[in-house]
C-alpha cells in the first residue's frame, strides 16, 4: 500500500488508508466513521505491526481507519527541534491530518501513550473535530510525570554521549512488562522507529511534554472507553483511572491478562460502532 503525505511545517507526515472498500479506500461507508490511530514514542505503524500488541485491523471491516506516522516517526519527517515533538504541536499534527481526511465530519480517534495524550490536546483544543475516543495506555501524567520526563532527559543525553546502539542495547537489557511477557508479545528490540538524528529531540518533546489539566479534560463531551494495562511503571492504571473520573462520559476497562490486550481491537471496534 503506497503512503500518503501532508507536508507540515518542519515534517511531511506519512499515512495510510483502509477500510471495507480496502487499502486506499476513500469512500465511507453510511453509519460508519472515519477513525484515526495515533501510536506511541518511538513507534511507527510498522513497527505496531510487527509487535502485534495494537492490532487495530478490526476497525477496518467496517469503518475507514487513517493511521499515521507522527513526525520524525516511521516514514514521516522531522526536525531538531524538541518543542516540536511536545504533545501539543503534535496534537497540531493531527488535527492537520483532520482537515485533510475528514474536513467536513467529525472523526473517532484511537491512540496509544503518546498517541493518547495527542488525541486528547487535540480534543481539548477542538473538541467538534471527534466523536468518540479510545485510550490505551495512557502515559505517566500530573504527579507521576516529572520521574518520567528525567528519564527522559538522560536517555537523550545517553543516545548523544554513547550513540543509539549503546541506548539500544541497554533497552533490550531491561526486563518485559510482565503483562506482555505472559502473553509472548514480541519485545521489539529491534530498536526505535526514530533516526539516531532525531532521537533526542523526540525524547526531549516528551519531557516538555504532561496531559492537559482537570479543567480541560472535564469539559470534553465525547464518550471514551479507556483501555490501560497492568504491571507497567511508564503507563500506570492511576493514570487511566483519572482520565475515567475526569472525563464525563468514560468506561474504564484495565487489562491484567494478554488476552485481554489482544481483544483491544475488536473492543474498540465495538465501542466506536455502538
Amino acid at each position: 500500500m503506497a503512503d500518503l503525505h501532508l507536508d507540515l511545517d518542519g515534517a511531511r507526515i506519512a499515512y495510510d488508508l483502509t477500510g471495507p472498500a480496502g487499502a486506499g479506500t476513500t469512500e465511507r461507508v453510511p453509519g460508519a466513521s472515519t477513525v484515526v490511530v495515533a501510536h506511541g514514542l518511538t513507534a511507527s505503524r510498522a513497527g505496531d505491526d510487527a509487535g502485534e500488541v495494537f492490532d487495530w485491523s478490526p476497525l477496518a471491516e467496517r469503518h475507514r481507519v487513517v493511521r499515521y506516522d507522527a513526525r520524525g516517526h516511521g516514514a514521516s519527517t522531522g526536525s531538531p527541534d524538541p518543542a516540536s515533538y511536545a504533545w501539543p504541536a503534535l496534537a497540531d499534527d493531527l488535527l492537520a491530518l483532520l482537515d485533510a481526511v475528514s474536513p467536513d465530519a467529525p472523526v473517532d480517534a484511537v491512540g496509544a501513550s503518546m498517541g493518547t495524550a495527542t488525541i486528547l490536546w487535540a480534543a481539548t483544543r477542538r473538541p467538534e473535530r471527534f466523536r468518540r475516543l479510545v485510550l490505551t495506555i495512557p502515559p505517566t501524567a500530573w504527579a507521576t510525570r516529572a520521574a518520567q520526563a528525567d528519564g527522559y532527559e538522560q536517555g537523550a543525553l545517553a543516545v548523544e554521549r554513547l550513540g543509539l546502539a549503546t541506548w539500544v542495547r541497554a533497552g533490550a537489557a531491561q526486563p518485559q512488562i510482565p503483562v506482555l511477557a505472559a502473553g509472548g508479545f514480541p519485545r521489539g528490540d529491534a530498536g526505535p522507529a526514530v533516526p539516531e538524528a532525531l532521537l533526542p529531540s523526540a525524547l526531549r518533546g516528551a519531557a516538555l511534554s504532561d496531559l492537559p489539566d482537570a479543567g480541560a479534560l472535564a469539559a470534553l463531551p465525547h464518550p471514551a472507553l479507556v483501555l490501560p494495562w497492568t504491571t507497567d511503571p511508564g503507563h500506570p492504571v492511576s493514570t487511566a483511572e483519572r482520565l475515567a473520573e475526569l472525563l464525563p462520559a468514560a468506561v474504564l476497562e484495565v487489562a491484567d491478562t494478554p488476552d485481554a490486550i489482544r481483544g483491544w481491537g475488536r473492543r474498540a471496534a465495538g465501542f466506536l460502532s455502538a
